[in-house]
């Protein structure tokens, strides 16, 4: 059994805080280094576009690896980090080829391990719940940020749905505009790309 926490220790507690700035901080305030967040969204809607722009805001502050299980090294997702911009963070950001969760964990539990890690997509993991929570609980000095694929409004199959009511920040993709909820403030929707957000007709 954990040792109740008093007054004091609450008091003396103190987070690890990203200090976002501009349209990251209107999205999402100024979020701690820890826990876990959620993105999910519709095929072609810009999941992953803004999950490498959050990538890039995220390389700002701190290590982040990019594990595209789904997707991996290819020549749309070399486009996609070309596009986006990474030189001037690029001692900050990892992209992971397909690495599986077992191997991830590994990686980890090394020194100077990333402290952030954004998982593309959640359904290739295989990950039950239970095992999520291993997985969170067991790095607790770390943020992972999941990538879902969605079931209409909602992140697609039971594990995800479980993930989203857990996370610190929710993010709905549709149209090339995330729509965040967040504990940490915020609530403002980000612009993916402009131009494929105004073709939706939003």
């Amino acid at each position: 059994m954990k040792r109740a926490l008093t007054l004091c220790d609450i008091y003396n507690y103190k987070p690890e805080v990203l200090d976002f700035e501009g349209e990251w901080l209107d999205s999402i305030g100024k979020p701690e280094l820890t826990g876990s967040w959620i993105i999910w969204g519709g095929s072609a809607n810009g999941k992953t576009r803004f999950a490498l722009q959050l990538a890039k805001c995220l390389a700002r502050y701190t290590r982040v690896a990019y594990d595209s299980l789904e997707e991996g090294l290819s020549y749309s997702m070399k486009n996609a980090i070309e596009q986006i911009g990474f030189a001037d963070v690029r001692r900050n950001f990892t992209l992971l080829d397909k690495e599986s969760v077992a191997d991830l964990s590994e990686r980890l539990s090394r020194q100077r391990s990333p402290r952030v890690v954004i998982i593309d997509s959640l359904q290739y993991t295989g990950l039950t719940y239970s095992e999520y929570r291993k997985l969170r609980d067991s790095y607790s000095n770390k943020l992972f940020v999941f990538v879902s694929h969605a079931d209409g409004h909602d992140p697609k199959g039971n594990v995800a749905r479980s993930i989203k009511y857990d996370a610190f920040v929710k993010i709905y993709v549709e149209g090339y505009k995330a729509y965040p909820q967040s504990r940490y403030g915020g609530g403002k929707e980000y612009v993916i790309w402009q131009y494929g957000a105004e073709q939706y007709g939003h």
